[in-house]
């Protein structure tokens, strides 16, 4: 499995031959890239319908759309994705097949109004499991990624997605003001109880701004074994 994060909340994560692009939203300091530098993914992942997150879903109409029926409903109107292709919506606790991967919504503490002059809602926020193994076939030789999305520490991660859906890696917000900050995303990670975890949601406008290094310390600080990776952006990121 290959991550890839392109800053803010985006991520590229390849699985087998499938590529999947989470909350596709390139106007952030992280990186240089335009949405017309980056290959059509086989699958676009929306975790909730916040601009910052969904801001160029539509440069990946030939794509098939993931997320709630809500979202997958107003982004098939807004942005015009092929008919013959359309959207896979799904709910919280589904798992769906993509390709080589399997995706698993979890739930997200957040808000999820889309903010237009008819303001509506997308349902609600979600977090995304992402494995090469179905949920109820994983095992020691599987790899599974967690991106927990805009989310506030929740004893979910610890019941849930820690116990049942094992993750080896999570990628969580830490930057605090909207979403966790340092310390909780910090007991996040401890309770998933992963080898790897890795930052996001962060340094794009003032009110997030932190140093990733404090996570790490914070991470250190719970006693996890877990190791951080503050990637640049652009780079892949091999995950085995």
């Amino acid at each position: 499995m290959e991550l890839i994060w392109h800053g803010h909340s985006t991520w590229r994560v390849t699985v087998g031959e499938t590529e999947l692009l989470i909350d596709p939203f390139f106007d952030n300091p992280k990186t240089d890239l335009e949405p017309s530098d980056v290959d059509e993914p086989d699958y676009v992942l929306l975790t909730h319908g916040h601009a910052d997150h969904i801001a160029h879903a539509g440069a990946f109409d030939g794509a098939t759309l993931v997320a709630t029926p809500e979202l997958v409903s107003y982004c098939e109107a807004e942005f015009g994705y092929d008919d013959a292709v359309g959207g896979m919506g799904m709910n919280l606790g589904g798992t769906v097949e993509c390709g080589d991967a399997y995706v698993t919504m979890t739930r997200a503490d957040h808000t999820n109004g889309i903010m237009t002059e008819n303001d509506s809602s997308a349902g609600m926020p979600a977090g995304f499991v992402i494995s090469d193994a179905h949920p109820t076939d994983a095992d020691a030789e599987s790899t599974a990624v967690y991106n927990a999305g805009d989310t506030s520490l929740m004893s979910e991660m610890r019941d849930v997605v820690g116990e049942y859906l094992e993750p080896d890696a999570a990628i969580v917000p830490i930057g605090d003001h909207f979403t966790m900050g340092p310390r909780q995303a910090a007991i996040a990670v401890d309770w998933l109880d992963v080898d790897h975890a890795f930052p996001q949601h962060y340094d794009t406008f003032p009110p997030i701004e932190q140093d990733p290094e404090e996570f790490a310390d914070e991470v250190d600080a719970t006693g996890s074994d877990a190791t951080v990776h503050a990637l640049a952006a652009d780079e892949p990121f091999s995950l085995e």
